[in-house]
């Protein structure tokens, strides 16, 4: 008894039997869609990745930027929302510096004196990694070192993790070294200018005052010449001692002639002579008396005019001293508050190459095209599904 015309009715033909390639074939053909929007796009993927993609090796280096008088403030709580705020000491220059490593100045450093350029075109890179113009416009090379590049700063511990990727280990150690350089000049550079800003002000008033007090030393000088007189006030200290002297040896004189008087002729010779004396004293007297009070050239006036220049010459010379203790004050406070660069890590020459991640690439590519399959299947099931 035939089995094939019991199973199967008279008036129809059996299927013809299928080979292994034409099932597949089928099999795939059903399923275009899925291998079209994931299995050959990752097969690509997976392709490029172990195929064709150059190795990169990461160099990282870590640093702290702290002042001298900086002290460890904890970051919980009360403190860190006012360091938030306000920032802790040396917060912001540090943030400062990590966002200066990654500007368009720190890229043309390198550019000038690393050959940044050069390094990211090294031969036998695959042309989706390397840079691809030998001379790139500074804002196309600045995009490219921003994905090479990575510095970031964290806020609750202070330290600053600078991190290179390139295709050779040295090319990686010499630009994370590099970028450290770079910011210990730029500390230097913000040390340099915030102590020309502290000590400006205090510097100005000493000049002020030196200044000042040059001119008032002039104007003694330029008096002493016009007067002949160095020093009037001891001039005339010595001139009322002279005056005071003569006016004592006059009253002796006089109280001789007196006592003479009752005893002899003012007729008489020694009377005469004792006479004499009295009226030559008297004169010396009047004179320097005359010199010491009298007329427009007089000590008096000297030493009027002196002690005026001498007494503002003292107020400059006391306004110059506190000049200058403010201007040292000022220097120290600058120098407490400098910024000092402490390497935590230095750069490391990489030994293995660490990227691209290819198996976290592929797996992260792969899971993406599944959702947008998955998505997509949904959507049209729906549509169907409410066309039907």
């Amino acid at each position: 008894m035939n089995m094939h015309g019991f199973m199967t009715p008279a008036d129809q033909a059996p299927e013809p039997e299928t080979g292994p390639a034409e099932r597949v074939w089928t099999w795939i053909r059903t399923r275009r869609y899925f291998f079209g929007l994931v299995v050959l796009p990752s097969l690509l993927v997976a392709l490029y990745l172990f195929a064709y993609a150059s190795d990169q090796y990461e160099s990282e280096a870590h640093f702290l930027v702290r002042s001298a008088n900086s002290t460890v403030v904890p970051s919980t709580g009360v403190s860190a929302a006012l360091s938030l705020v306000t920032g802790s000491s040396g917060q912001n220059e540090a943030m400062s510096v990590a966002d200066y490593l990654t500007s368009h100045d720190a890229v043309d450093r390198l550019r000038q004196t690393d050959n940044i350029v050069q390094r990211f075109r090294r031969p036998g890179v695959d042309i989706l990694s390397r840079l691809w113009s030998d001379n790139p416009s500074p804002e196309r090379l600045l995009r490219y070192y921003h994905k090479q590049v990575h510095v970031k700063y964290n806020t609750e511990t202070g330290i600053t993790v600078v991190k290179v990727h390139s295709f050779r280990p040295q090319d990686s150690y010499d630009i994370a070294r590099r970028l450290i350089e770079i910011g210990e000049q730029r500390v230097n550079t913000m040390n340099a200018r915030s102590l020309n800003d502290a000590i400006a002000n205090s510097r100005r008033q000493l000049a002020e005052a030196e200044n000042a007090l040059a001119i008032s030393d002039a104007q003694m000088t330029a008096f002493r010449r016009n007067r002949g007189d160095i020093d009037p006030q001891a001039s005339g200290a010595a001139q009322i001692g002279l005056v005071s002297a003569l006016s004592a040896e006059l009253s002796k004189t006089r109280a001789q002639l007196n006592a003479m008087g009752g005893m002899i002729s003012p007729s008489s010779p020694q009377y005469r002579a004792l006479a004499a004396h009295v009226q030559a004293l008297q004169a010396q007297v009047n004179a320097q008396s005359g010199r010491l009070v009298g007329g427009s050239g007089a000590i008096a006036n000297d030493i009027s005019g002196y002690q005026a220049l001498q007494l503002r010459r003292e107020f400059l010379a006391k306004r110059y001293e506190a000049a200058a203790v403010s201007l040292e004050k000022a220097r120290e406070q600058a120098l407490q508050q400098q910024l000092y660069l402490v390497r935590v890590v230095d750069a490391n020459l990489p030994v293995k190459a660490m990227f691209p991640e290819r198996w976290r690439i592929l797996l992260t590519v792969v899971i993406s095209l599944l959702l947008v399959y998955s998505i997509g299947w949904l959507i049209v099931a729906g549509v169907r599904e409410h066309a039907s």
